[in-house]
């Protein structure tokens, strides 16, 4: 007999597919998160915009309707995820989106530049986990976004790279650790995804030319593109996958990364 709590979303409305399920999503006002949040709602899941911009939360989650919710939340301050995970405390799935990159040459990079990269790439990645990690209910899931730089290197993303790569592993510890609770710890590693945050990079044509070039699928990526692999991590669809990271980046990592800071510095 067909367990109904496996249904595959396949066999559901769309609507059904998160239905009575909240979703925190962790700089939910724009880019990725936001594109996720709006997937989510679709799917029938009651959204917690979460973001560092008070008033963008506030506007997305008025934007949104349907029940959605909106949160000050800063990665980088440990008091703000303490506080949000009390209000909300059943959570089916937590969506992390917050990161952040300062490029610039390892022999003269600011030690002030790496601390803040770290902090809110790594370091509060590993405080959302924390947090998340009490909060969720059993069976919950918890998705990290990461980077294809997690794995592949890139001139002049030293402390982002780092970040990045100790992140997919964060999340495989984080998998092993709540396993037992039945929860589900993922990453997405996008590519070069068209967000408002890479538009210094996609207006230079010698550099768009270049990541097309690297990418055998021939695009950029779209937030719709990893809103989707959200959507699945987070539904019954992927329950029994754990400790994975996802590459979704129109196969980039077969090839290599362009060296952006020498086409910038022209």
């Amino acid at each position: 007999m067909t367990d109904p709590q496996k249904t595959a979303p396949q066999d559901m409305a769309e609507s059904e597919v998160l239905a009575g399920r909240r979703a925190v999503i962790i700089g939910g006002a724009s880019g990725i998160g936001w594109g996720a949040a709006q997937r989510f709602v679709r799917a029938g899941a009651r959204v917690v915009i979460a973001d560092r911009d008070a008033q963008g939360a506030r506007t997305r989650a008025e934007q949104l309707g349907r029940g959605a919710e909106w949160a000050e939340a800063d990665v980088a301050e440990e008091l703000t995820l303490e506080r949000l995970f009390a209000k909300h405390d059943t959570v089916h799935s937590v969506l992390n989106c917050a990161g952040v990159n300062i490029p610039g040459r390892l022999i003269d990079y600011p030690l002030e530049s790496w601390r803040t990269v770290l902090e809110v790439s790594l370091t509060g990645a590993f405080l959302v986990a924390k947090h998340a990690g009490r909060a969720l209910a059993d069976g919950g899931t918890l998705t990290s976004i990461a980077s294809l730089n997690a794995r592949q290197p890139a001139a002049g993303f030293g402390a982002y790279c780092a970040a990045k790569a100790g992140l997919t592993m964060l999340t495989e510890v984080a998998a092993l650790e709540l396993a037992p609770r039945g929860i589900r710890a993922n990453a997405i590693s996008p590519g070069l995804v068209e967000t408002p945050l890479v538009t210094g990079l996609t207006s230079v044509p010698e550099i768009q030319a270049e990541f097309t070039d690297n990418t055998p699928l021939g695009r950029n990526g779209t937030v719709e593109d990893i809103a989707e692999v959200a959507l699945f991590l987070a539904s019954d669809a992927s329950s029994w996958m754990t400790g994975e990271v996802l590459d979704v980046n129109g196969g980039a990592h077969l090839r290599r990364y362009p060296d952006v800071m020498a086409k910038l510095s022209r």
